[in-house]
């Protein structure tokens, strides 16, 4: 198994994402748009998930029904990554920007939160002061 982590440029929070994701929909999913089919599409698909960064914080996941190829507005070829609705908060990570979408394996995925007591009480809070215990290194 393998997860792909992906900038969600333009949701500073977890309730834009998820307005996000209920317009952005294809076959009744939500799906993710990105130029390039992953080379490593079958470990993705056996069990992967997006992890998205959010203003320079990896703050949740969804995970992966599919990947489909489609046109763009410009005709090229691209990739929808169909995920589930269900937006998973996980342990907040600082994360520098970058282009595209990376892998990362499965012991370098931040933990659910509240799963397993990992964070236990942390979901609670608003997503603005994680986002801010999370920049201090408190979680």
């Amino acid at each position: 198994m393998l997860h792909m982590i992906k900038l969600a440029v333009g949701c500073p929070t977890l309730e834009v994402l998820a307005e996000r994701m209920r317009r952005e929909r294809v076959g009744g999913h939500a799906v993710v748009h990105t130029r390039t089919m992953p080379r490593r599409a079958d470990e993705i698909l056996a069990g992967g998930s997006i992890y998205r960064v959010m203003d320079g914080m990896l703050l949740c996941r969804q995970p992966i029904i599919g990947l489909e190829s489609c046109q763009r507005g410009d005709g090229s070829t691209g990739t929808l990554i169909v995920v589930s609705d269900e937006i998973i908060p996980v342990q907040p990570r600082a994360m520098r920007p970058f282009q595209g979408w990376r892998y990362m394996t499965p012991k370098d995925a931040p933990a659910d939160l509240g799963e397993n007591g990992v964070g236990d009480g942390i979901a609670d809070l608003p997503p603005a002061l994680r986002r801010e215990l999370a920049e201090l290194a408190l979680i």
